[in-house]
């Protein structure tokens, strides 16, 4: 049976308020941590303004907030359930005869509902700040003289104007364009013939167009130019798959980008599985309030409160590590990229069901 609209709504108003008040504060931690360290890392750079850093942090967060969002969820819900216990609230609920179950249903609700605007909309909007965000740290500190940090991006080629390295200390995600590049070329017998540092290098059909180039050989003194184009067999598609993880591609872009690399002949596993993983966020929402809800409903006369509410952090936390698990099953092939995806949702909702059922029902 339904709970009343009047009540359904002041509960669904609860979970909504502690729920969006932890995400908000998490939000604004990362954010202050991740500009602080901006401001680090912008010392040896070039135009790195104070405002700059702090939008291009503000760019930078909703990507990483948005991993912490099913402990939002949890923590909000328990945090909810919680206050409604120890103001007696619950109580006043279960004397009306309304069950576990029925007080329960707002924030199901709520959490099916944040789960569809989590993949509707926060993501697609988190994944196109990320891009942008690496697009401005591309153009600020890939000139930097401490931008290399031992995380550089390498590549082989071979064409018709012999073999080439390329090394880059940065990769615009969802592009074929990397940033403070470097080129060593050689001939066919494997001799060095020349050395080209470039600003930035977009890889198109057939050729590499690099920027602000500097070209350096044995023989002659160093040549400048504002464009140079370099022979290449390398695939664009296969280079926008290597330096463009799936998370930072938007969630209604994943089935158009699982099947260009499908017909492309490449591996779209990890595609499918970040798809998977996203269809599958409102049930695992779900599955976090009902594990609040089996840890956050004894009566705090009855004591033992906060031994429950260490067991209902450590149950989110056994949940999401078994989420991460499975997601590298499903990445490696090994497991099946819908089971891997789904696997904790569904055993998450089923254990708290079944916990619920046992503490509500006996």
């Amino acid at each position: 049976m339904l709970i009343g609209a009047t009540l359904g709504r002041y509960f669904a108003w609860r979970f909504v308020r502690t729920i969006l008040g932890v995400f908000l504060t998490v939000f604004a931690l990362v954010y202050t941590l991740d500009f602080v360290e901006l401001l680090r890392r912008a010392g040896d750079a070039e135009g790195a303004s104070p405002g700059l850093m702090a939008q291009l942090a503000l760019y930078r967060t909703p990507a990483v907030a948005e991993s912490v969002l099913p402990f939002a969820v949890l923590f909000g819900s328990m945090a909810a359930l919680l206050q409604l216990s120890r103001k007696l609230e619950l109580v006043v609920a279960r004397a009306a005869g309304i069950s576990a179950w029925q007080f329960l249903q707002p924030g199901a609700f709520v959490a099916l509902a944040i789960g569809a605007l989590a993949i509707g909309a926060y993501n697609p909007l988190s994944a196109a700040l990320k891009q942008r965000s690496s697009e401005i740290e591309a153009k600020i500190f890939a000139k930097a003289t401490k931008a290399g940090t031992g995380k550089d991006l390498w590549l082989r080629q071979r064409s018709v104007d012999g073999q080439a390295i390329i090394r880059a200390e940065t990769a615009i995600e969802g592009t074929t364009t990397l940033a403070g590049v470097t080129v060593f070329q050689f001939d066919d017998a494997g001799v060095f013939t020349a050395q080209l540092e470039a600003a930035r290098a977009t890889l198109h059909d057939g050729w590499w167009e690099l920027r602000d180039v500097r070209v350096l050989t044995r023989d002659e003194p160093p040549e400048s130019h504002e464009v140079y184009l370099v022979a290449s067999t390398l695939d664009p598609s296969q280079i926008r798959q290597r330096f463009t993880p799936p998370e930072s591609v938007p969630f209604w872009q994943l089935p158009e980008t699982i099947a260009r690399h499908e017909r492309a002949g490449l591996d779209a596993t990890r595609y499918r599985l970040q798809y998977d993983v996203l269809l599958a966020t409102p049930l695992l929402y779900l599955a976090m309030v009902l594990v609040a809800a089996t840890v956050s409903l004894r009566f705090f006369r009855f004591g033992g409160v906060g031994k429950l509410v260490l067991g209902g952090v450590s149950a989110g936390f056994v949940l999401y590590v078994a989420r991460q698990v499975m997601e590298g099953l499903g990445a490696s092939g090994m497991v099946a990229p819908t089971v891997a995806a789904w696997f904790p949702a569904v055993v998450g909702s089923l254990l708290g069901t079944l916990t619920l059922l046992y503490q509500e029902d006996g």
